[in-house]
């Protein structure tokens, strides 16, 4: 069945409804939902997400039991521009609000009550840039203020049955550490919309909410924009939730014993837009301490504090924004099955 939400909008070119597609079964199971396209320039899970709706459609697929959420286009402002945002980042500042300005505030007051539904999410995205798909998960279980949880245990289990070679934690309370280095360099004169960039909710997005909501969720990295075996990681992924689930009808996956462990410890902005690395880095290129990775526009050098590997470095960032990511390599999987 297909469902869809309105909001209304007067501007020209804005998109004024949403779509999901929600699958029931007869017998009771897990609830799962599987979203793509958060960022408008992320199609491979838009791609594998409409093939297994082709697929239930057509009947060579079944659902045995539970519910199944489909949302191949979570952004569908930025999804026909061809752009990562409409008006801003959708997967920051995920938080619905009675006053919506943006685009991506309709979109968040339809998404979360959908995302509150349900006991799991899978959400497939891409990156910029070289590496290897790779899969984000929450916190070990915590009773903390920043992102308490009680889901570790399923949320690892299903992590390491998705079919990529690394799983990395630690978004969020690194995300926090970055955000408390730019309220410090806020000006006094800052603008509302540097102060929200500097506030810890602008870390939260799809798996933040649905962990704060009950549930349990991975961000699925599935390589870069462009390469062209991204949809059919994403494919896999799909297949092998929906067994391990048990919301289809194929074995369960083993879990993959031989993937890497990495914890995010560290994010550093770019300060100017001449900041510049000293290579082309991918994520995940190993890095040792004090090796030199970028140079300060005004010449102050960037080294590696710690033994690790560099993630999301991205050159075209602009000033104020993310520059890259450093991960520690981490034993949290030892004893998981």
């Amino acid at each position: 069945m297909v469902t869809q939400s309105q909001h209304s909008t007067k501007e020209a070119g804005i998109p004024s409804a949403f779509v999901s597609h929600r699958y029931q079964a007869l017998r009771r199971g897990p609830a799962l939902m599987i979203t793509g396209a958060v960022h408008g320039n992320e199609v491979c899970g838009t791609i594998a997400i409409r093939r297994l709706i082709a697929a239930l459609e057509s009947g060579a697929m079944h659902l045995q039991c539970g519910t199944l959420t489909l949302v191949p286009v979570c952004n569908p402002l930025a999804f026909a521009r061809g752009e990562r945002h409409g008006d801003r980042n959708l997967n920051r500042r995920l938080i619905p609000t009675e006053h919506p300005q943006q685009f991506e505030d309709h979109v968040a007051n339809w998404l979360c009550p959908i995302l509150a539904q349900h006991d799991v999410l899978l959400d497939l995205h891409s990156f910029r840039g070289e590496g290897e798909p790779f899969v984000l998960v929450g916190p070990e279980n915590n009773l903390g203020k920043l992102e308490p949880f009680r889901h570790a245990t399923p949320e690892l289990a299903l992590a390491m049955r998705l079919g990529v070679p690394r799983i990395v934690d630690g978004w969020l309370s690194t995300y926090d550490k970055g955000m408390a280095r730019r309220r410090a360099a806020l000006p006094p004169d800052a603008t509302a919309q540097q102060q929200a960039d500097a506030d810890t909710a602008f870390g939260i997005g799809t798996t933040e909410y649905m962990r704060s909501v009950g549930g349990y969720a991975m961000t699925l990295e599935c390589g870069s924009h462009d390469d062209p075996a991204a949809p059919e990681v994403a494919w896999n992924a799909i297949c092998r939730t929906l067994d391990w689930l048990g919301l289809t009808a194929g074995s369960p996956p083993d879990a993959d014993m031989t993937m890497e462990a990495l914890h995010l410890e560290e994010v550093l902005d770019k300060r100017d837009a001449a900041d510049r690395f000293v290579k082309s880095w991918a994520s995940f290129d190993p890095v040792s301490t004090g090796e030199l990775i970028g140079v300060h526009a005004d010449g102050t050098e960037v080294r590696a504090p710690f033994d690790g590997r560099i993630v999301f470095p991205d050159p075209a960032a602009a000033a104020g924004e993310e520059w890259f990511y450093l991960a520690r390599y981490s034993s949290r999987l030892q004893g998981v099955r």
